[in-house]
């Protein structure tokens, strides 16, 4: 938890929250001009880049900074695999590999993973029902040349039963 005694939050442009033991957070919320920028562009839902402007602004990062003055940085966008862009191009998510920005919050690939895990599933579905129908057709064309499994399995145990008669008359030679 970031509830530890003087540390900082900073949750968006300039403004960091204080956590004291025992303090109200809405007490303690302050500008923060002290803490680095972020170094990473930021992407709107569009896919381009927007630098400026709180408007269809995704965070690049979230600072936190502990009583001793440590900064550290807790990233919250990702670098995409090749899988990853592949998901995202069959989904519709981008029309092409060149659109796909080099960092991508992980919820859009998590959206794009759950998009192609039901259209799996759709496809999955759709071969189930191809697979019935080609299987009631096969046993269609079994029923009109008499075919069945008993005859099938009566055909291939009279079989066995002739070889172990042939099998033990060779060894009774």
């Amino acid at each position: 938890m970031l509830r530890a005694v003087g540390s900082l939050l900073r949750l968006g442009r300039g403004l960091t929250v204080r956590c004291g033991p025992g303090a109200p957070l809405e007490a303690t919320r302050r500008p923060a001009p002290a803490l680095p920028p972020r170094g990473l562009p930021c992407y709107s839902s569009g896919g381009a880049p927007s630098n400026s402007g709180p408007q269809g602004h995704v965070p690049a990062s979230i600072w936190v900074a502990f009583a001793a003055g440590e900064i550290h940085r807790v990233p919250t966008q990702r670098r995409p695999s090749q899988f990853d862009k592949k998901i995202l191009l069959w989904t519709g998510r981008f029309k092409s590999m060149e659109e796909i920005p080099p960092r991508i919050p992980p919820e859009m690939i998590d959206t794009a993973r759950n998009k192609a895990r039901v259209k799996a599933c759709y496809i999955m579905i759709g071969l189930t029902i191809i697979a019935c129908f080609a299987v009631i057709v096969s046993a269609k064309r079994a029923v009109e040349r008499h075919e069945s499994l008993t005859s099938w399995n009566l055909a291939k145990k009279a079989k066995w039963r002739e070889e172990a008669a042939l099998a033990a008359q060779a060894k009774a030679k």
